[in-house]
């Protein structure tokens, strides 16, 4: 969007830590609250204004209301250069459906699949946190995420400690196991099967994660946020998905996803995201 209205400010309605995400990479020039515009009141029999601000938007893309015809009516006339996406389809990776959704074409989607860069004042902030919990600021950096927003979707812990302890075997690693809100339970069972040390990133601000990401050698975690962000910035990731959630895969090209079980650990899964975590670490 960016590229295409270069001259125009780009404003993000989402999730305050979304925004505050997307401003500090520079994604985008400013963030609000999605509750802000004011779109719940163009539902209903009896819409009524939503907030000025929407209304002096020269181009407003929405991922939200597609269902709902007269939503998509009265914010089409309220800013003509409107587009309502719809849910995407099953036929294609969810990030060809994002391009599309916003004009990009498709015959030139190299040209977006280019990482974010976090600005160095990021790094260096992520590089301080990591020295503060027991990095020395040289030994190559490994980021793991154990969690995910659902049981479905994590790798059992077991599998995890025995792909960081044959990695750890092998060269020197440090590791650093994040912790989000929802993750206790998952990063208390890795540690508790994994041998030796490894520093632990207890839910840092989306901000610094994405400068301790912007640092890391490698990263190793579940479909999440986490992992869609370490993808995003172009680190090499590996990033594990059961079948059925395999659309959802990252746009970046270095992210390597490896198709899992979450039911249950076979050695055959071990060995595949072993030679992928390999790949990463270099």
């Amino acid at each position: 969007m960016k590229h295409r209205d270069p001259l125009e400010p780009l404003l993000l309605a989402a999730q305050p830590r979304i925004g505050e995400l997307l401003a500090a990479l520079g994604v985008v020039d400013r963030a609000i609250a999605f509750d802000a515009l004011g779109l719940d009141r163009l539902f209903g029999p009896e819409p009524r204004e939503p907030a000025p601000l929407l209304r002096d938007a020269t181009r407003v893309v929405s991922w939200f209301g597609a269902r709902d015809p007269d939503f998509v009516r009265r914010l089409t006339a309220l800013v003509p250069d409107t587009v309502v996406v719809r849910s995407v389809g099953e036929a294609r990776p969810v990030w060809e459906h994002l391009l599309a959704s916003v004009g990009a074409p498709m015959a030139d989607a190299a040209r977006w699949r280019e990482p974010v860069v976090p600005a160095a004042t990021l790094v260096d902030e992520g590089r301080r946190a990591l020295r503060d919990v027991g990095w020395d600021g040289r030994t190559p950096l490994v980021v793991v995420h154990p969690g995910a927003g659902g049981v479905l979707k994590r790798w059992p812990a077991e599998g995890f400690a025995a792909v960081l302890e044959r990695l750890r075997s092998e060269r020197a690693l440090v590791l650093a196991i994040h912790q989000g809100p929802a993750d206790a339970d998952a990063v208390a069972a890795l540690r508790a099967r994994l041998p030796g040390p490894a520093i632990g990133l207890d839910e840092p601000s989306l901000p610094r994660l994405a400068g301790i990401l912007g640092g890391a050698s490698a990263y190793l975690g579940n479909d999440s946020g986490v992992s869609h962000l370490a993808a995003a910035l172009g680190r090499p990731a590996v990033v594990l998905f059961v079948r059925d959630a395999l659309a959802w895969q990252s746009w970046e090209p270095r992210a390597q996803p490896v198709v899992v079980s979450t039911a249950s650990l076979e050695r055959v899964e071990v060995d595949r995201v072993l030679a992928a975590a390999r790949r990463a670490v270099g």
